[in-house]
């Protein structure tokens, strides 16, 4: 049975979103409401720290640190435990979310209307919805499925893409991969690394030609008009 190959299947690029598309994304919650400010938070959050749906519900106040050396800590798949450094955006954002909330460090920081942590259909949907009200600011949003994978998805781009490029090691640290080789689809995905490789290379010294079909064919062609 072990020498039995594995089935092979399709596999597809990767979906994030580019930098138009995020900002019009996080421009979608109505900030003057409740659950606008708590969606942007859970939406630039996302994008900026790459959590899985399951790691933004399971949240508490707790995992949260503000002050210097902000980040989140998140358990992941096997219950592992990571932190993951925030922007001075993203700890803004979050500092606005939880200061009108008073919870307690247990309590959830996406918690419902009723109080209750959220759960990954219900991230899923807000999600969603905000991306199709995006979609009339961002056009190009309409013709992606943009789910809370996809923002897990921006955030290794983004990383990948920055000025100074983050290793894969690190990228991969970063999202919990087990192996290198979960990461490295996103190398695939990135269409501009592989230009700025191309760009590297020394082109070769050919000139393009066209065909030219020899006399006695000429000959023969006249002959038939």
């Amino acid at each position: 049975m072990l020498a039995i190959p594995e089935k092979r299947f399709d596999t597809t690029l990767v979906s994030y979103l580019t930098e138009p598309e995020v900002n019009a994304l996080l421009a979608a919650p109505d900030l003057s409401t409740w659950t606008g400010r708590r969606d942007h938070a859970l939406l630039l959050l996302g994008v900026q720290t790459g959590l899985r749906a399951s790691e933004l519900a399971s949240l508490r106040f707790g995992d949260l640190q503000l002050d210097d050396g902000a980040h989140v800590r998140c358990r992941g798949k096997g219950r592992k435990e990571r932190c993951t450094p925030l922007t001075r955006q993203t700890r803004q954002a979050l500092r606005i979310w939880i200061r009108g909330l008073g919870g307690q460090p247990t309590s959830p920081l996406f918690p419902s209307r009723r109080g209750q942590p959220l759960t990954r259909g219900a991230i899923w949907r807000l999600v969603t919805k905000h991306a199709a009200s995006a979609a009339d600011r961002c056009p190009s949003l309409a013709s992606k499925s943009i789910t809370p994978h996809v923002l897990r998805h921006t955030a290794a781009m983004r990383l990948l893409q920055a000025p100074t490029p983050v290793d894969v090691a690190t990228i991969a640290l970063w999202l919990g991969h087990e192996t290198l080789e979960t990461t490295n689809k996103y190398i695939h995905a990135d269409m501009d690394l592989k230009r700025r490789a191309l760009d590297r290379l020394t082109p070769p010294n050919t000139k393009p030609g066209c065909y030219r079909p020899p006399n006695p064919l000429l000959a023969f062609l006249e002959s038939l008009k």
